[in-house]
Parts: structure tokens; C-alpha cells; sequence
């Protein structure tokens, strides 16, 4: 391939990186309250709600995030030509326009926002559980009910406990987000996919890598300073530090 051919096709990859981020952000800024709301459901007393939360957690888990993308993709006409879909759901879904693009991209985002839920559900429950006991007993005694009690006494200790595992998620979402290319939906693996043929060339595929290393190596490192800042320890160190170089200029 020629330098303008390269220069060309990096173009085409930055102008379709814009659906991969929609993917992206949408689906992290849906799946974590949701899973934070599935894992509530979880621990919940009433068994009932708590065995329908575990199947569908066991579902989504269990099943491979590609094969709900086509599910999600194609069970709107079959839903519609099912003879047991009732009519008021048929009539609301008929005027569906299924070519749409706007409608590939909901189906899509349904799917990765409720095979990410049950990740971060599962994360989030752990996260919760960890916490002792004696702090609840704790926030009783000085006075905070329920509410108080888990947004500031215990949501803040489960985001600093849940934040590793949580960065494994979000780097995989990152390359979750090439299998959007099978419904298909036009993002960077798509396109790079259709550019194999006209090129006759692997590249296109290896640039394609390049963008979803550059952008798993970003939010790494953005991952990586969070968690740092959210650690106690590191941030006593950070002011010490800070005093230290103040005190030195005054001198």
C-alpha cells in the first residue's frame, strides 16, 4: 500500500471511531446503575426476585455477548410474526423500521448494556457484601437510616473496592465493542473489514488494532489514576509531598 493509501484509510478509521465511542459511552453510562440496581435486587430478602435476577444474570453470563447481538438484531420480526405476540404489542412494533439505522444501534445497545449489568452486578454484590457488618450497626447508632447509610457511608467504600475489577470490564468492553461489526453496524472493525478486499492487504485489520490498543492504553491509564486518587494512602502521600515543595519555596 502506498503512503496516501495509508493516509486515506487512516482517515476512514478516525471518521467511524466516533460509532465505536457511541458504543462505548452508552453502554457504561446504562450498564453500571443498572448493575448496581440488579445486585440490590440480588441480595434482596424476597426470594422470588432474587431467583428471576440470578436466571437472568446466569443468562447473560452464560451465553456469548455475540449471539444476543443477533437476538437483539433480529427478534422484532419474529415477535411480530409469532402467533402468540399479542395484538397490541404487533401494532406497536409493526411500524418498526428494522433497516433503520437508529434501530440497529438501540437493538445493539440493548444487548452490551444487559450483558454488562450482569458483569457489573456481580461485581458491585461483592463489592457490597465485603463491607462488615459493625459499619451498619455503626451508622444505626449514630443516627443515619438507610439511605444515609449506603450512599455515604458504603457506596463510597464499594466504588474504591469494585474499581479494579470494574477497569477489567471497561478495557473489555473496549474490544467487546468490534463484535458490533456482525449486525452489522459501521464502526472501526466494519470498516476495516470491508477495506481487506479493495486493498488486498491485512492492513486495514492491524490498524484497526492499533485504534483499540491506543484506546484500551488511554482509559488504562486513566483507570489506573482514579484508583490512585481514590486510595487514602496515595493521596495522604500526594499532600505530604505537596507541603513538602511549599514549605521548600517559603524557605
Amino acid at each position: 500500500m502506498t503512503g496516501e493509501q495509508i493516509e486515506t484509510l487512516f482517515g476512514l478509521m478516525l471518521e467511524y471511531t466516533i460509532p465505536t465511542l457511541k458504543i462505548f459511552g452508552y453502554t457504561l453510562l446504562y450498564s453500571i446503575p443498572l448493575g448496581m440496581i440488579v445486585a440490590l435486587l440480588k441480595m434482596c430478602r424476597f426470594k422470588p426476585v432474587s431467583w428471576i435476577t440470578n436466571v437472568y444474570i446466569l443468562i447473560m453470563r452464560g451465553t456469548p455477548l455475540l449471539l444476543q447481538l443477533i437476538v437483539a438484531q433480529y427478534s422484532v420480526p419474529y415477535i411480530v410474526k409469532s402467533d402468540i405476540c399479542p395484538g397490541f404489542l404487533r401494532d406497536m412494533l409493526g411500524g418498526v423500521d428494522i433497516r433503520s439505522e437508529a434501530y440497529t444501534f438501540n437493538m445493539m445497545l440493548i444487548a452490551f448494556v444487559l450483558n454488562y449489568a450482569a458483569y457489573f452486578a456481580e461485581i458491585f454484590r461483592g463489592g457490597i457484601e465485603s463491607i462488615p457488618k459493625g459499619q451498619y450497626e455503626a451508622a444505626v447508632a449514630l443516627g443515619f437510616g438507610r439511605i444515609q447509610t449506603f450512599f455515604r457511608i458504603i457506596l463510597p467504600q464499594v466504588i474504591r473496592r469494585v474499581l479494579p475489577a470494574s477497569s477489567n470490564e471497561i478495557i473489555t468492553l473496549v474490544k467487546d465493542t468490534s463484535l458490533a461489526s456482525a449486525i452489522p453496524y459501521m464502526e472501526i472493525m466494519y470498516i476495516a473489514k470491508k477495506q481487506v478486499p479493495t486493498y488486498a492487504s491485512l492492513l486495514p485489520l492491524f490498524m484497526a488494532g492499533l485504534f483499540y490498543f491506543a484506546f484500551a492504553m488511554v482509559l488504562t491509564l486513566l483507570l489506573s489514576l482514579i484508583e490512585k486518587s481514590l486510595d487514602p494512602m496515595w493521596r495522604r502521600s500526594v499532600k505530604t509531598f505537596g507541603k513538602g515543595i511549599f514549605s521548600r519555596g517559603d524557605a
